[in-house]
């Protein structure tokens, strides 16, 4: 099975004619140096997390005097709405709203409730930690969907990943109650690690496998300063899909829109889709439509930036819309961004200075 789906992966990723960018927006509309144009808008609400998982916050980083954030540095929730406003004035169709633990940001169904009379899709991506008690709220609030993230399905493994001892059966639960009042598709995300969770994937296939809930397993990724990163712990997609597919019969199908950066699989049996995300190894840098605002104001053009422009300057200077759009125009025109093809290509850089995952979102 495995000489059957590698081929297939690659070729999403090689079927681009040079110089062309699915991405690309018409002629007139905002693009990059590149010609991508701006699509998603990814907020993280809160520096702030309940787990420490070992790929994004480690403990030995992130303990207990560890110094966050304080209140006044966070961007309000109006300073938000107003950021997010320019934003889909410039073309952004999905604002999803990150941390660290989005949840743990206090009153965040009154921000969603601001974001949802917005024109666009609203999103959030959660530990699931908390969303059993919140999912009525958020749903009041006007969230149309939720993405849980999840490293394995047995108990000890998961724990030894989150590294707070918290169980699967709470996160089971909370993805129960987000289905229940209708945030669904349900994305479940679970970041492979070889060695550590790559034993997991079969058994969450399994289980989600007929649920509706879309399962999706995200290679290891070098986010960040603080998470050890190695090549040698990157398990590719394409031996993600090879494990599944020998058991469970797999098709490719097509994005749901240019520049998704999942690659999207379907079981044969009809028992629902999976999807992989291979910025390590299939880099999507040619199609990448994000842009990412930091918990207190600086906009980042890519994941694995080492510096941003600083938007609460800005905010709190007292200047105009005008010229909040003018700026974010301008960072977009001059964004030339492309870290995964260049990592891809050296296998990996050089140890860099990078915003933490945990800073701006997965």
């Amino acid at each position: 099975m495995t000489d059957r789906i590698i081929p297939i992966i690659r070729a999403t990723r090689a079927t681009l004619p040079p110089g062309r960018d699915l991405a690309a927006a018409p002629e007139g509309e905002l693009v990059d140096l590149r010609r991508r144009r701006v699509r998603d808008l990814r907020i993280s609400v809160t520096d702030r997390c309940n787990f420490r998982c070992v790929y994004c916050m480690p403990k030995e980083v992130f303990g207990d005097d560890y110094a966050y954030l304080s209140r006044k540095q966070l961007l309000s929730f109006e300073e938000i709405e107003r950021v997010a406003r320019i934003f889909v004035d410039l073309g952004v169709e999905k604002i999803r709203l990150t941390g660290g633990e989005p949840l743990l940001r206090k009153h965040i169904e009154n921000l969603i409730e601001r974001l949802a009379k917005l024109p666009v899709e609203i999103t959030l991506t959660t530990n699931g930690s908390l969303l059993a008690k919140k999912a009525q709220a958020l749903k009041d609030a006007g969230l149309h969907r939720v993405t849980v993230s999840l490293d394995g399905i047995d108990d000890a493994v998961f724990k030894r990943m989150n590294d707070v001892d918290y169980a699967v059966g709470d996160v089971l639960d909370g993805i129960a109650a987000a289905a229940a009042v209708g945030l669904a598709p349900i994305k479940v995300n679970c970041v492979v690690k070889r060695g550590s969770n790559d034993d997991q994937i079969l058994p969450l296939a399994r289980h989600f496998r007929n649920s509706g809930h879309i399962l999706r397993f995200i290679e290891y990724m070098d986010v960040g300063s603080s998470n050890g990163w190695c090549m040698d712990e990157v398990l590719p997609s394409a031996d993600v899909v090879a494990r599944i597919d020998a058991e469970f019969p797999l098709a490719a199908i097509d994005p749901n829109y240019p520049g998704e950066v999942a690659e999207r699989w379907r079981y044969a049996d009809g028992g629902g889709e999976i999807g992989v995300i291979s910025s390590v190894t299939q880099a999507f840098c040619a199609t990448c439509t994000r842009i990412r605002l930091s918990t207190e104001g600086q906009l980042y053009t890519c994941l694995f930036a080492q510096s941003g422009h600083d938007l609460r300057a800005l905010l709190r200077k007292g200047g105009g819309d005008e010229a909040l759009r003018r700026e974010i125009a301008a960072i977009w025109r001059g964004r030339d961004d492309r870290y995964s093809e260049i990592r891809t290509a050296a296998t990996a850089l050089p140890a860099a200075k990078k915003i933490e995952m945990s800073y701006i979102g997965g």
